[in-house]
């Protein structure tokens, strides 16, 4: 975490044992949220998940499960975290019996950390070549160019002329990307060569990931307050520039005018769900371990309000920006909306390049929107890569908290990770890069997740107790909407989504086109599968660890270990036989807590 963390004891060196760490203030956790939600999800994959699915049509779906799970389970996580004061793994001795959620969880999370940072590998290589005279994705007649690039000074009738040959224009700024930043190759099966540029990109934001996080994050923390809202200063001039262009009004009809027939289709609730709890970062880990270096009485109801809503108004309005630059491509090629890019994860590197190679002063424009997308991408990895380790570390304390062993751990992490993350930096890269996109964080992944959260929560260890719990921290009760989701809406909501999910699940494509082969997607399905098992896997391990008969093994298994101060005076006083000692509930399989 940042240096706006503090630890509550222990210096740390030697052989010293170091005490967990907490919040300074509210506004540092709001901030770091902020900064660790408010990033590339917003401004890359929200927008292309939109133009994929029709455009307004997305942004129906997206509200309803944005209110009815996203926001429930952003509450759930952050309360259970600050409830527990500890990571995303450990987190759930609330319910031993269930901790392989947590560990799906953490699983979901490392990959996540494998494939976003290539985000801001690609990021960093438009960075630097914006220090250039003149954008080189601004033009044709460029080694990288064909013969059907079209530019900003191309003519008019050389267009008809290649629609009359049957062939389809392509923008300079999309042939950039495929043949520059990418140099794609047919398929998976063509992995080709190592594409040097963004090797040397992945080694350097691996580097200053590692050394943010072995240093605390020290110099994100400082600069938190500008990197919270830098993004909002570009992404408004990005707007105000790609309003002005002509053809910007009907890419925003495109964005906000809904084809109903979309409504309708599973596709768009599937993606709709999953850029929701992607977005809001839920069934990663990530907000249970922000949430745990809350103070036990901080007011995490009113603060977690406020991120929702600054997230997922963050996300429309990113669209609006995106969708003008649109606009302005299809005006420009005399093309449909649907034809004008591919809708793929490359969209953000197509739609915002075009509209920094259209604004006055374009290489420092250029210049400054990748350095912000590079910020907001850093910020959010560092909190990825920390819950991890802190999921980790949180599980062997005495051992991982002393000396430089977490610090050895966080290395061992971010090696590994980057290793794999190799193959998404060759010539056939990106296929990699999007069978880990589709499948490692995909919603059957993180909609399982969510609705084993909720129903352990509201039906094992029980809604009322956790209704209990929160009146607790907050010395008041709260409103009984998030309750009734957590029992019903909720789960109902996340398990439709996943029968669904697999019942209406199609092969994998690249831009529609590329059909990826049967051990590609197999592959994928290692990747679910994968993170899935831990948690009947997990359930079953732990219990047949436990004596006597099915019903007391369950009874045994689902007991909360809690440290004293979760008790209320009364448990004392109304149970004076209750299993629990001076700092923890006594775990029946081992002599201490």
């Amino acid at each position: 975490m940042s240096d706006d963390l503090k630890r509550s004891g222990g210096s740390g060196g030697g052989g010293e044992t170091k005490e967990r760490e907490q919040w300074n203030n509210k506004l540092d956790f709001l901030l770091s949220v902020i900064g660790f939600c408010v990033g590339l999800g917003n401004v890359w994959r929200f927008p292309y998940l939109c133009y994929k699915n029709g455009g307004g049509a997305f942004l129906i779906p997206y509200c309803v499960c944005a209110l009815l799970g996203g926001m429930p389970m952003f509450f759930l996580e952050v309360g259970i975290g600050q409830f527990m004061s500890e990571g995303g793994i450990s987190v759930w001795k609330m319910c031993p019996l269930f901790q392989g959620i947590g560990y799906a969880a953490i699983v979901v999370c490392n990959w996540l950390n494998v494939y976003y940072i290539v985000i801001i590998a690609w990021a960093l290589f438009y960075f630097v070549l914006s220090f250039q005279a003149e954008l080189p994705w601004s033009s044709c007649g460029n080694w990288w160019n064909t013969d059907v690039c079209v530019d900003g000074n191309t003519n008019h009738s050389f267009i008809q002329d290649l629609k009359a040959l049957n062939l389809t224009p392509k923008d300079s700024v999309v042939e950039f990307w495929d043949n520059r930043v990418l140099q794609i190759t047919e398929g998976v099966d063509e992995m080709g060569t190592m594409v040097w540029p963004l090797f040397g990109a992945l080694i350097f934001s691996w580097l200053c990931t590692y050394f943010a996080i072995w240093k605390g994050v020290k110099v994100t923390g400082k600069i938190m307050y500008f990197t919270a809202t830098f993004p909002y200063v570009m992404l408004t001039a990005l707007l105000v520039r790609g309003a002005t262009l002509p053809g910007a009004s009907e890419g925003i009809r495109f964005y906000l005018e809904p084809k109903w027939e979309k409504v309708l289709d599973y596709q768009v609730w599937n993606d709709a769900g999953t850029q929701v709890f992607y977005s809001y970062a839920v069934a990663l880990g990530g907000m249970i371990a922000l949430g745990s270096y809350n103070k036990f009485n901080n007011n995490f109801i009113k603060q977690c309000a406020i991120l929702c809503v600054c997230n997922s108004a963050t996300s429309i309005f990113a669209g609006f920006g995106i969708f003008s630059i649109l606009g302005f491509m299809s005006y420009q090629l005399e093309l449909p909306m649907e034809e004008v890019a591919e809708a793929g994860p490359g969209l953000a590197f197509i739609a915002y390049p075009k509209a920094m190679a259209a604004m006055p002063m374009a290489p420092l424009w250029s210049a400054l929107f990748f350095c912000m997308i590079l910020m907001v991408g850093l910020d959010s990895q560092f909190v990825q890569v920390e819950s991890v380790v802190t999921a980790v570390v949180d599980l062997f304390p005495d051992y991982l908290r002393v000396g430089h062993r977490r610090e050895i751990l966080v290395g061992v992490v971010c090696l590994v990770d980057m290793v794999i993350g190799c193959t998404m930096v060759m010539q056939g890269g990106m296929y990699v890069f999007q069978i880990f996109d589709s499948y490692s964080a995909s919603g059957i992944i993180l909609l399982t997740i969510c609705c084993c959260e909720c129903i352990v929560i509201a039906w094992v260890y029980g809604a009322n107790r956790f209704y209990d719990n929160i009146a607790m921290m907050l010395n008041r009760k709260i409103n009984p909407y998030l309750k009734f989701c957590w029992r019903f809406v909720t789960p109902l909501l996340t398990f439709m989504m996943v029968v669904c999910a697999i019942a209406f699940h199609t092969p994998l494509t690249y831009n529609k086109v590329y059909v990826y082969p049967i051990w590609a997607q197999a592959l994928g399905w290692l990747l679910v599968f994968g993170s899935l098992l831990w948690i009947p896997g997990f359930t079953l391990y732990k219990l047949f660890q436990y004596p006597g008969t099915l019903r007391e093994k369950w009874i045994a298994s689902t007991r909360p270990i809690l440290k004293a101060h979760h008790l209320r005076p009364q448990d004392w006083d109304e149970n004076p036989e209750l299993p629990y000692k001076k700092t923890m509930t006594m775990d029946p399989l081992t002599e201490d807590a």
